[in-house]
């Protein structure tokens, strides 16, 4: 498609974006982020909570519909994109930021959880973005971001199913951007290092995240809004030639 310009003020007036995980941390301040500059919000999340980021979009004046959806069932996944559709006849952005981790060492990790994580952070993150894909295929474009993580560049303690489950993001997004360019569909990732959400904040809490810190050359973690203002420059119109990209926010941790 022919560069048009766009706004420089990064708004997603008259956009349609579909936010999972919308209920608390990143996905929530994408959300929110999201609906301060224009759009209209399809929430996604296994947690009831997300009514409560439903409501505050709404405060902001935008509309929202939210859905309970176990994203590792195809069926609900496949309601939460007919809803999307039923509500607002489109989906312009997709942020894919629904994930989980379970820590261990790679010599006990068990099945369950080396399973729940590749059924979460990797198979349910392409069954939707395929999902969707296809609604912007038909339409004449899109936007769709995926959320990685540091984890899938490089080697953490007691990670590997986490990081590759994150690498395995990196490597769907780039397919995708490379298969879908032809229909107008931008596919990119994001990758934070430690993001200081609820969960954030008691994971690496005392020594533990002290000693992390020295390790990343910002020497700080991040933000939830600090990821939001990534995702609101992926999904504008100012993003409009990068696709299949993964962009790091790590303070410079995997510099080295």
């Amino acid at each position: 498609m022919d560069y048009k310009g766009f706004d420089n003020s990064f708004g997603l007036d008259g956009k349609v974006a579909m936010v999972t995980g919308a209920a608390q941390g990143i996905g929530k301040a994408i959300a929110e982020l999201y609906a301060a500059k224009g759009a209209d919000l399809v929430l996604v999340d296994l947690k009831p909570d997300v009514k409560i980021t439903e409501s505050a979009i709404q405060k902001l004046g935008r509309k929202a519909v939210s859905v309970i959806a176990d994203l590792t069932k195809s069926a609900d996944i496949q309601n939460a994109v007919n809803t999307a559709i039923s509500e607002f006849g489109r989906i312009d952005i997709l942020a894919n930021v629904a994930g989980v981790v379970f820590l261990d060492d790679a010599e006990n990790i068990s099945e369950e959880y080396w399973d729940t994580t590749m059924a979460v952070n990797l198979k349910a993150v392409f069954m939707l973005a395929q999902a969707v894909g296809r609604k912007m295929i038909e339409a004449g474009g899109g936007n769709i971001i995926n959320m990685a993580s540091q984890a899938g560049l490089v080697a953490l303690d007691n990670h590997v199913a986490y990081c590759a489950s994150k690498a395995g993001v990196i490597s769907v997004t780039k397919t995708l951007a490379y298969e879908w360019g032809q229909y107008n569909i931008n596919v990119n990732s994001i990758s934070p290092t430690v993001i200081l959400t609820e969960l954030g904040k008691k994971a690496w809490a005392g020594e533990v995240g002290e000693a992390m810190k020295k390790l990343i050359p910002a020497g700080r973690f991040g933000y939830p809004e600090e990821v939001a203002a990534v995702a609101l420059f992926l999904a504008s119109d100012a993003a409009g030639l990068i696709t299949g990209e993964n962009i790091v926010i790590d303070g410079g941790y995997t510099i080295k």
